[in-house]
């Protein structure tokens, strides 16, 4: 077991309809565009996917990224569908405004309080005020084929604290009022398809070789070993890839850089609703 300082920073969609989805996250979740930037070609670390053309990312959600959990919307130029598999399970928000604007916009809430924004991904809202001794996107629902080997990877390797553990399902996380990550045994395969996703945490620089060199000891998958990831005018990062046994991509960071790069560029927006009344793909 490797010991990490770590935060969870965000949770990466591939998006198909960028100016709904953009509805659906501010109008109806209420969360604010914190950056926005545009690339002429494919993440070298495969941060959009497999594709090589042009792509953009938003960073959104109710706070700055030091302090809390975001999510990252990859939009693929072109790219209007994408085949989603089993893998991703949903994500829990705590707040008592979300239904009320759900209904205000005339989006469909089904039994058990859930949404569903463009492309499939489910929200699963507790509909009580935002809590304000812990982030409000409390958990990240990811599918496991065993959770034996769920925890094993993620508690026994990875040295994330088990915070909540039945015979099904299994809750990970760094510190208590950070957001979390839920694995939950499906009993079969775990089929992650075209639409897969991606974890984000951000440790110290000088934690990123451990985790490289726990997770080679134990033959488990390194997808993108340790690299230099620029982004064109800001903070280049050192960012590493891995794959849990399900195939779940995950993402260290390096803290350092990533607090740099992650300034909010509120500006950026107008970049952003610019491009969505441009694009004619």
């Amino acid at each position: 077991m490797v010991s990490l300082h770590g935060r969870p920073l965000h949770y990466v969609f591939k998006i198909p309809d960028r100016d709904r989805t953009m509805d659906f996250y501010r109008k109806v979740l209420g969360m604010k565009v914190f950056r926005h930037e545009e690339f002429s070609e494919g993440c070298e670390a495969q941060c959009n996917g497999e594709y090589a053309g042009r792509w953009s990312k938003t960073m959104i959600g109710y706070g700055n990224e030091d302090d809390n959990f975001v999510i990252e919307l990859t939009y693929n130029y072109g790219i209007h569908s994408y085949d989603r598999g089993n893998d991703f399970l949903g994500i829990t928000i705590q707040d008592g405004e979300i239904l009320k604007r759900a209904r205000e916009f005339k989006w469909p809430i089904a039994d058990g309080n859930i949404l569903e924004a463009p492309g499939g991904y489910k929200y699963y809202i507790v509909d009580k005020d935002q809590p304000s001794d812990r982030d409000p996107v409390l958990n990240v629902m990811l599918a496991s084929s065993s959770l034996e080997k769920s925890v094993n990877y993620w508690n026994g390797i990875l040295g994330l604290t088990i915070y909540e553990k039945t015979d099904k399902s299994a809750t990970f996380g760094f510190e208590k009022k950070a957001t979390k990550i839920q694995l939950k045994d499906i009993g079969g395969p775990v089929d992650r398809r075209k639409a897969y996703g991606r974890i984000a945490f951000s440790i110290p620089y000088a934690e990123q070789e451990p985790v490289s060199d726990i997770i080679t000891k134990n033959k488990q998958t390194i997808l993108n070993p340790l690299m230099l990831l620029p982004t064109p005018g800001k903070q280049t990062v050192r960012v590493i890839i891995l794959a849990d046994p399900d195939g779940h991509e995950i993402c260290f960071v390096e803290d350092e850089g990533y607090r740099k790069l992650s300034l909010p560029d509120f500006a950026s927006e107008k970049v952003l609703d610019l491009q969505i009344k441009k694009d004619k793909s």
